[in-house]
């Protein structure tokens, strides 16, 4: 007969193994993209066809009236490697293609607070879509970011956010039809 304290300690039964769909969506999840909570569509199916079915290239999601973000994207647009066939794709939060982007890397889609680079399996934002953006860049970029990893997330993106609330107010905004793309 078992004690009843005893049985605290006694491991739980094992429940059955989850089917490895589930198992790949619960790893994308955690790799960052995911279908905001209360949302019945699954956003990354939704778009996978629409945004990676003919081009692999990992799409920067970009505040499209901020002069900060715009010149971000030149500056992108100029140090990319293969300027011929760009190595990224560009796309503004505020359009219809960026708020399906949005939705699909687990955000608002009206949430215009922060670069994303969405990937075919990943999304990234603030410092880390930063920091993954330059790995895409000519040298000595990749080394850079490389450099600033080793910089813990919660500091990076609390740089990030500072940068990120006052970018009107340093930078200015620009007319929404003058949008870099």
């Amino acid at each position: 007969m078992v004690n009843n304290s005893m049985a605290l300690f006694l491991p739980a039964p094992s429940a059955p193994r989850a089917p490895a769909v589930r198992q790949r969506a619960r790893r994308a999840h955690s790799a960052g993209v995911a279908s905001p909570r209360g949302s019945s569509v699954d956003w990354v199916m939704a778009t996978n066809t629409e945004f990676f079915q003919n081009d692999t290239r990992p799409i920067m999601l970009f505040d499209g009236v901020c002069n900060l973000c715009n010149g971000g994207v030149r500056f992108v647009r100029n140090n990319d490697r293969n300027r011929k066939n760009r190595r990224i794709r560009y796309e503004a939060l505020q359009s219809e293609s960026g708020k399906k982007l949005l939705r699909r890397s687990g955000r608002d889609p009206d949430d215009i607070s922060s670069v994303v680079l969405v990937e075919k399996d990943r999304s990234y934002i603030k410092s880390e879509a930063v920091l993954k953006i330059m790995e895409y860049l000519d040298l000595p970029f990749p080394q850079l970011a490389l450099f600033f990893k080793l910089v813990p997330l919660f500091i990076r993106d609390l740089v990030y956010d500072n940068v990120a609330d006052n970018r009107y107010a340093v930078f200015g905004r620009s007319d929404p039809d003058s949008c870099e793309i």
